[in-house]
């Protein structure tokens, strides 16, 4: 543990001065300083901080997606190209042709994961850091008693005040396994313990299922809808809800807190860019030039484009036709009526 400590420190360090930060401000603003709502409410605040400072990641993301679905169609054609090809060199030359389509594009497949490998480091220290203070701070057990030493940025006084700290009248660091185990370092009651955290873990679990959802079905061209991309993304629909579920029954309320309050922002934040910038060719892109239509507004994306097609083709020329050439007038000869 102690060389993931040391790789930790700063996350565990940044986390613990933001959750102190924002509960003293909040202190001072009239809250109680051991109210469970306090600390609720840093750990919202919390969110905040991090999701701002992660949009310019998030925008990557977004271009790297919308990038990966309008190059579906050229993968597919590589992949057709090399099926049954296994020997090592149309292997080689598959990855090399399929990078410099990545390259060529701009894209960066990658950068789909990226905010949700950025927060996984906040996500560990958070988890640590409530774990550690609620058990110590509360039972004064391990080989640090963090209600006398403090935990990083945070004080002796507020460990103690967070390990002891309730909403519903349910601890904040416990979780749903400590009250179906009966951990006897329970602070709330069996059943309140249990309902609360259940609520929780649906809700971050319908919240994650949601967004993807969401993406998948008005965010995702036709060409992209089809192939190995498409089946990464139902893979991930039901995959992550599934670890959530079983990774939640371990998470403490304060963690619940955090990630169920991130699902939130990602919904909301996916929901506004799909709307208002959709992927070239999706059902979201049709909607939005149909309420810009009924607005008098110009098309935007895919029908914008074939809108533009139309209009530098010949006059009365329609789809699909192919201009004839105009007859030329013949001269008359000299005497000739």
């Amino acid at each position: 543990m102690a060389f993931l400590d040391t790789i930790m420190w700063p996350f565990s360090w940044a986390v613990s001065f933001i959750l102190s930060a924002w509960h003293s401000l909040l202190t001072m603003l009239g809250m109680p300083e051991g109210s469970g709502w306090n600390w609720a409410l840093s750990i919202l605040l919390l969110v905040l901080v991090i999701r701002i400072i992660l949009i310019p990641l998030f925008v990557r993301q977004i271009k790297s997606q919308r990038g990966m679905q309008i190059i579906q169609p050229e993968l597919q054609k590589l992949q057709a190209k090399y099926k049954g090809k296994k020997d090592p060199v149309s292997r080689q030359a598959q990855v090399a042709e399929q990078q410099a389509l990545f390259k060529r594009h701009k894209v960066n497949p990658f950068m789909t994961c990226l905010p949700i490998l950025a927060q996984m480091p906040i996500f560990l220290a958070l988890f640590w850091t409530l774990n550690r203070i609620g058990g110590s701070g509360r039972m004064g057990t391990g080989d640090v008693d963090y209600q006398e030493e403090g935990y990083y940025a945070l004080s002796s006084s507020e460990v103690t005040s967070f390990a002891n700290s309730r909403i519903f009248d349910v601890g904040m660091p416990d979780t749903f396994l400590g009250a179906v185990q009966g951990d006897p370092s329970l602070m709330g009651g069996t059943v309140a313990v249990i309902a609360l955290t259940t609520v929780m873990i649906i809700m971050m679990v319908s919240t994650q299922f949601f967004t993807q959802k969401q993406l998948m079905s008005k965010n995702m061209s036709e060409a992209a809808l089809q192939g190995q991309f498409a089946q990464t993304q139902k893979i991930m629909l039901y995959a992550l809800p599934l670890v959530f579920i079983f990774g939640g029954v371990y998470f403490p309320v304060g963690v619940l807190i955090y990630w169920t309050a991130t699902n939130f922002w990602t919904m909301g934040q996916q929901w506004w860019v799909i709307r208002n910038n959709p992927t070239p060719g999706s059902l979201a892109e049709k909607e939005l030039n149909l309420r810009r239509a009924a607005r008098g507004l110009p098309p935007v994306g895919e029908e914008a484009r074939k809108a533009r097609e139309d209009a530098e083709k010949p006059k009365g020329q329609h789809k699909g036709a192919t201009a004839q050439p105009k007859k030329k007038k013949k001269k008359k000869k000299k005497g000739q009526r």
